[in-house]
């Protein structure tokens, strides 16, 4: 049984039975599902993503109900790919997170990165950096900087990941490999190179692939059809 208030934010929500629903919140102590009652009155209005919130928990059974529901803070405000690229991290969270599993520097730095994707900023270096956080967090990260026999990646050398055991170094040229100047670019987050973002898009694609199943992500394909509207 949880006791206590805990921060907490939304990750998803659907209907349950007749008027409550279920809810995935995202909480130091990991990813918890709960059900809302009433979910149609002033708790369900903030059974939305993006708002901070403060969560209390109430039952002894696998599935508990949500006792108290309050905001902690101001909700971030995003729309267009900003908004969609939020639901993206939602999403890599409800599929790859174990339930219960506390990860309480995740939870922080999802909050991190909601307070800076709020601010429109570019938005592929966040969406990289959380992808590698969340990968790091759940024990299937790999060094950049070396190779998985423990030598270090260099600048003119060819690379693939084997998502298992870290980057290979490959002598031929060969579909899906990755410059290593890029590889040094990502270790030290260096955006400005050249070439770096496009292959960190691809490594981190490479990277989950494995721990989703094979099962499409739908924010990635509404990201994919979605166009920013025309700026003066």
């Amino acid at each position: 049984m949880l006791s206590g208030a805990l921060p907490a934010f939304v990750l998803h929500s659907r209907p349950y039975k007749e008027t409550s629903a279920l809810v995935d919140f995202l909480t130091p102590r990991g990813r918890l599902r709960a059900v809302l009652r009433n979910a149609r009155g002033k708790a369900g209005s903030l059974a939305r993503p993006f708002v901070p919130l403060e969560l209390e928990l109430r039952g002894r059974s696998e599935l508990r109900n949500v006792g108290r529901l309050e905001p902690d803070g101001v909700s971030y405000w995003l729309q267009g790919q900003v908004l969609y690229s939020a639901m993206y991290l939602n999403e890599l969270l409800l599929r790859l997170l174990p339930a219960e599993d506390p990860h309480p520097a995740l939870f922080e730095y999802y909050a991190l990165t909601l307070q800076a994707l709020a601010a429109n900023p570019p938005l592929e270096p966040l969406l990289r950096a959380f992808e590698w956080r969340l990968l790091d967090e759940l024990g299937y990260g790999f060094a950049l900087a070396f190779d998985m026999a423990g030598q270090p990646i260099t600048a003119d050398g060819l690379y693939r990941l084997q998502p298992d055991a870290g980057l290979e170094p490959v002598a031929h040229l060969q579909p899906g490999l990755f410059q290593g100047a890029d590889l040094l670019a990502m270790a030290d987050a260096d955006w400005s190179s050249p070439g770096a973002l496009a292959a960190a898009k691809r490594l981190m694609r490479q990277a989950l692939a494995p721990h989703l199943g094979g099962r499409p992500l739908a924010s990635r394909e509404l990201f994919m059809t979605f166009k920013e509207p025309a700026r003066d």
